[in-house]
């Protein structure tokens, strides 16, 4: 997939997520079958940008390319100073967030907020398109499908976005209003793709491969977003990409090749951070990956007494290396769920 001067590996992607898809689990997604990552959303306020929290977000130290990052702000002015300062740091490509549905975001009226104001939302893509289409670097926007069930304008921002110079289009299925709650939908994805010219990504809900095959049917998509179905179980792009090229599921992962990605991530998170932070922060990622496993939960709330990086690390060792002895299986891929079951019907 062509999208810019940038050929991606394949149309598995990354979804951009706060507090999540740091360096160390983009490299991670990457290194098990995704073919594009979007690093986490990046404040256009200038006063920010040397903060620790944004800075952590802007290091790509080591990381393939492309270099994506995913800018967020309400004035169009600063939102192109910010695409020209990522560039300036390594970006590649830049993505303009009008998805997040955050409440402590939309109420400052960014991100999917911006959906209700398609005048300055397209003042800001300008803006970006501006900065950075003479430095060859392609622009892209992450949207929802609209702010509520009466707003949805998801194909006339796209045409208008289009118009404007942005080179890739992403819509996760749901509105604004909606959250992460209920089932996503895909038609008006499907409006978007025929809508525009351009190549367009389909997100939400999309959890194992019947589901991302069937979206693809449904919506004509050139690639797929993955979120929250990542956390915990980033193998689940080459899961994906497997079974759509063969037509045949790739067995679990051996519970020592999980072992393995994870501590290999637990040290690159500590590497970000640094051991006070990184070893609190990964307590998210290693209740995500024992998630649903025999003693997972008990295990998740040990970590909270455990401070110390080298501890932290060896009880995720002995963990894993117990279910091996027991010749405890991971559990297969995720069996599908209603949304699933909504839109076969």
């Amino acid at each position: 997939m062509q999208l810019g001067p940038h050929v991606l590996a394949n149309r598995l992607f990354v979804a951009p997520m706060a507090g999540v898809t740091d360096r160390p689990f983009r490299q991670l997604c990457r290194q098990l079958g995704a073919g594009y990552a979007v690093s986490e959303m990046v404040t256009s306020r200038k006063d920010l940008w040397t903060s620790l929290k944004t800075s952590r977000r802007a290091d790509h130290t080591g990381e393939p390319g492309p270099i994506a990052v995913q800018i967020a702000g309400t004035d169009a002015p600063m939102m192109a100073e910010a695409a020209a300062y990522n560039i300036d740091r390594g970006a590649q490509i830049i993505d303009i967030n009008m998805g997040c549905p955050a409440k402590k975001v939309c109420t400052k009226w960014a991100g999917s907020a911006l959906m209700r104001d398609e005048p300055l939302a397209l003042a800001i893509v300008a803006a970006v398109v501006a900065v950075c289409a003479p430095r060859g670097v392609p622009v892209t926007l992450k949207m929802r499908t609209g702010w509520c069930h009466a707003e949805r304008n998801a194909v006339a921002l796209a045409r208008a976005a289009e118009s404007a110079g942005v080179a890739m289009l992403t819509v996760h299925g749901r509105t604004r209003e909606q959250g992460y709650t209920g089932a996503a939908e895909y038609d008006t994805i499907a409006a978007v793709k025929a809508a525009v010219r351009v190549p367009v990504v389909a997100n939400g809900d999309i959890d194992n491969a019947a589901k991302a095959r069937l979206v693809l049917q449904h919506t004509g998509a050139d690639a797929l977003m993955i979120g929250r179905a990542a956390m915990g179980r980033p193998w689940i792009f080459r899961e994906i990409a497997h079974e759509l090229a063969t037509g045949c599921a790739l067995p679990a992962p051996a519970t020592q090749d999980v072992k393995r990605w994870l501590v290999d991530h637990l040290h690159q998170h500590y590497g970000l951070y640094g051991e006070f932070s990184g070893v609190r922060s990964a307590r998210k990622h290693i209740g995500w990956a024992v998630r649903g496993l025999p003693g997972g939960e008990a295990f998740r709330q040990a970590m909270h007494a455990l401070d110390d990086a080298r501890l932290q690390v060896d009880a995720v060792t002995t963990y894993f290396d117990t279910l091996a002895d027991a010749h405890i299986l991971l559990p297969a891929a995720l069996a599908a769920n209603d949304g699933l079951m909504a839109l076969q019907a």
